[in-house]
């Protein structure tokens, strides 16, 4: 009997490993929604969170530094776009959206440039209570002033859940083409890792203890 119990609550275990995470898996263009990983940079660590700082894998999860095997989505500036995750979000943290313009083509591009913040989804408070962006969609515009050409669009998910314990990133990056779009140069511009430290307000935060207001880490966000 207790050799069955241990047995049943391993494979709980388990499946909590596997079912207990969350993946920006799928992308959108207006309302075409494509197939999973169609121009997304598929992960090779299933659904595990990055936690270091200082990794490359910051920028695109980990396997995401290389997108020569994944396709690119045509979006002329100024159109909606949506990542769509495997399950809902529910680690509470604040959602953010980054651009990285490629040198030559995005598919050979790993991410090292410059990156823009273009969106943050943070907590709003009501009555001092927080309501964090938990969903499983998330939808917003390419910049109409950006410049054409190709860009790793990146969305980011900060589980901030478990004060004490290291945060967890939650990422993936499409493989888009703008058309359409204008000569703006936006700025600020951050490295990708280098934009987040372990002194950010945002990053060390504990949400449960006096938690009255939130700023979510990384540059501000770049508006045409």
């Amino acid at each position: 009997m207790k050799t069955t119990t241990l047995l049943a609550a391993l494979t709980l275990g388990v499946a909590d490993l596997v079912q207990g995470h969350y993946i920006f898996q799928q992308f959108g263009v207006g309302s075409t929604k494509f197939s999973v990983y169609q121009h997304i940079r598929k992960n090779t660590n299933q659904n595990s969170p990055v936690t270091s700082l200082s990794s490359p894998d910051l920028r695109c999860n980990v396997g995401g530094n290389s997108g020569a095997s994944t396709t690119v989505a045509s979006i002329k500036a100024g159109d909606a776009f949506t990542f769509r995750t495997d399950q809902a979000v529910y680690h509470q943290g604040p959602i953010s959206l980054y651009m990285s313009k490629a040198p030559g083509s995005v598919q050979d591009y790993d991410g090292s440039g410059d990156w823009f913040k273009i969106y943050d989804w943070g907590p709003s408070f009501s009555g001092g209570n927080p309501t964090w962006p938990l969903r499983s969609d998330y939808t917003y515009n390419i910049p109409k002033c950006i410049a054409n050409g190709e860009y790793l669009l990146r969305i980011q998910s900060l589980a901030i859940h478990n004060p004490g314990s290291t945060p967890q990133w939650y990422v993936s990056c499409a493989q888009v083409n703008v058309t359409g779009g204008g000569n703006a140069n936006p700025s600020p511009t951050v490295k990708i890792p280098g934009a987040f430290k372990a002194s950010d307000p945002g990053y060390t935060a504990n949400i449960y203890n006096n938690f009255k207001s939130y700023t979510v880490p990384g540059p501000s966000v770049f508006s045409c």
